[in-house]
């Protein structure tokens, strides 16, 4: 299974000025497969040590005498029966966020002895974290994962020659190919992008057991709020993540705490919105007062969006079933526009790790459905799920703020107007690089 990150990790390897790398990302996005693949292409040899075994106590001692990176190395040889060389050796640190003390001598290893590649990664770090665990802040570098992309996705099931072609931006050859594209669009919306899902996919083409599978992610996720929240937040947060679905099913998307339960407040829910969005399971797009740069300068935090880290795992929340995705029945047509949304913002994240936000009018009576920057412009970015392309918010929009450049994606084929783009849904993580083989004035 191939992942763009990949090219991220050689860039950090082969860079002068390493640090210690942090791989953030929710679980099972595939971030220790990651750490391995990368250790067995790029080095002779690779360190693997997992803090989340309680039972290994020998390994969090190595931590705990001092912060002595010779005798660190040293033990962790001995521990691995590999012997470290700082020049062929990928030391990872899985779980880091297990042993505070690991995590802080990162430090100590960018200071005292930068020649050593070491990689990392914590399911749970970001909770670690405001927890109080020491951060080594400046000393390390951090790489977002996602779950794959959907050109990653077309390249697990074997379907490269579709990748060339949006890589290329062949729009032609695209168009021909347009009903393969849609298939396979609509298959994503169903099984994601998590790596084991993907590959239950690949190995059997079974969506009954993709599904069992999508629901004991979900569960792990659930096994997670018991561990490590307090027992006034569990059921909280429980239900918070349970009434992601129905705040999608509106037609405003934005988050109503009422809708939880009646008389529900955002002071009740706030440390479960903080610790979802720690995990990495939710992305919290906030509303920008006016589209100026730059946009985090302008948003309204009293009024946001919740997307989840997958949208394949949002249709097994949402307990959508693939007769109905590819049906489109009458049950499904409300959720359809929220799974390309979802898909969307999924892409700009996973792609390019995108800052992004939504407009709305304070009147309520026009919405973009997503913003971003690009290259000192606000682009803003409309989201059709079919092939109708009446789009009123959009042009309220154009109005009132004339933006250089705008974005529609639908089902439509490629096509430039004036300063409108219309891009296909399945080619929305060429975006950038569509604009940018135009000149905009």
């Amino acid at each position: 299974m191939y992942r763009k990150a990949l090219k991220n990790l050689l860039e950090w390897k082969n860079s002068k000025n390493r640090k210690p790398l942090i791989l953030e990302g929710a679980r099972q996005v595939g971030k220790t497969w990651l750490m391995q693949e990368f250790g067995k292409i790029y080095y002779k040899n690779t360190v693997y040590i997992s803090f989340d075994n309680a039972k290994n106590k020998k390994v969090h001692d190595i931590f705990t005498q001092d912060y002595n990176i010779e005798r660190i190395i040293e033990n962790l040889s001995v521990h691995s029966k590999t012997k470290i060389e700082s020049d062929n050796t990928l030391i990872i640190l899985d779980e880091i966020q297990e042993c505070a003390n690991a995590l802080t001598s990162l430090k100590y290893f960018y200071e005292n002895a930068p020649e050593y590649h070491i990689v990392c990664a914590g399911s749970l770090l970001g909770i670690a974290l405001h927890q109080g665990t020491s951060f080594p802040v400046g000393k390390v570098d951090l790489l977002n994962i996602y779950p794959l992309s959907f050109t990653e996705f077309l390249e697990a099931i074997g379907e490269k020659r579709f990748v060339d072609l949006i890589e290329n931006l062949n729009f032609d050859s695209i168009k021909n190919f347009k009903n393969e594209y849609i298939r396979h669009l609509k298959n994503y919306f169903y099984i994601g992008g998590m790596p084991e899902v993907v590959q239950r996919f690949v190995d059997n083409k079974d969506f009954v057991e993709i599904r069992n599978v999508q629901n004991k992610i979900l569960e792990t996720y659930e096994n997670d709020f018991s561990k490590h929240l307090s027992t006034s937040d569990i059921s909280k947060t429980r239900m918070l993540w349970d009434n992601i679905p129905s705040q999608f099913a509106k037609e405003n998307k934005k988050f109503i705490y009422g809708l939880i339960k009646k008389g529900a407040r955002a002071k009740e829910y706030e440390n479960s919105l903080y610790w979802l969005n720690d995990c990495g399971l939710i992305y919290k797009v906030y509303r920008a007062k006016t589209p100026s740069m730059p946009l985090k300068a302008y948003i309204d935090l009293s009024s946001f969006k919740l997307f989840i880290v997958d949208v394949g795992l949002l249709c097994a929340l949402a307990d959508i079933d693939m007769e109905t995705l590819l049906e489109e029945n009458e049950i499904f047509k409300e959720f359809k526009g929220s799974l390309s949304e979802q898909y969307v913002l999924q892409q700009l994240k996973s792609v390019n790790n995108k800052n992004v936000y939504y407009w709305s009018s304070e009147k309520g009576d026009a919405e973009i459905d997503l913003l971003i920057q690009n290259k000192g412009n606000i682009v803003p970015i409309e989201v059709k799920a079919g092939i109708n392309l009446k789009a009123k918010s959009m042009q309220v929009y154009k109005n009132n703020f004339t933006p250089k450049v705008s974005v529609r994606t639908s089902l439509a084929d490629y096509k430039k107007t004036d300063n409108l783009y219309d891009i296909p849904l399945y080619m929305i993580e060429s975006l950038e690089k569509i604009l940018d083989t135009q000149k905009i004035n």
